[in-house]
């Protein structure tokens, strides 16, 4: 996939924040002109922790599917949580920071099932290894099949 801004190649969509506009371009847009690129969210309503969907038979299955997110604190981000730990309750920057991550893997795993042809993902998990101290990979994953509705 190609960038329409700034032309680099990228192997999957993964690397892209809105359609057509890379990760690196979208940060550097307006809020006016990040509005008029954004993408709408990915939805899959066939989705669930269950291996199977109530009022569906599955036909076919495709195998693993995954979606995998690194990130790491930021410098910044780091010294405004720890003065949020003195505060004591939520902390929210790590919060918003481990919901956005766990929404972007959730988002990887579902392209990679459509990807493949599949219309559902079921016995969808999710997994988090420190990599290295600040450094941790979110992992979503679950099992792609197509399904079909159970005729009555």
């Amino acid at each position: 996939m190609r960038c329409d801004r700034c032309g680099k190649d990228f192997p999957s969509e993964f690397y892209f924040k809105a359609k057509g506009v890379c990760s690196d371009c979208y940060g550097k847009l307006s809020p006016e002109e990040k509005a008029e690129v954004k993408r709408p969210p990915k939805i899959h309503a066939m989705t669930t922790t269950a291996f199977t969907v109530d009022g569906y038979q599955i036909v076919k299955s495709l195998g693993v599917v995954r979606g995998i997110i690194v990130r790491s604190r930021s410098v910044f981000g780091t010294m405004g949580a720890g003065i949020q730990t003195l505060v004591g309750g939520n902390i929210t920057l790590f919060s918003e920071l481990c919901e956005q991550t766990r929404a972007d893997a959730f988002e990887m795993m579902v392209s990679h099932a459509q990807d493949i042809g599949a219309n559902a993902v079921i016995g969808v998990r999710y997994d988090a290894t420190e990599i290295m101290q600040g450094v941790t990979e979110v992992l979503c994953y679950g099992t792609a099949v197509v399904v079909k509705a159970i005729e009555k």
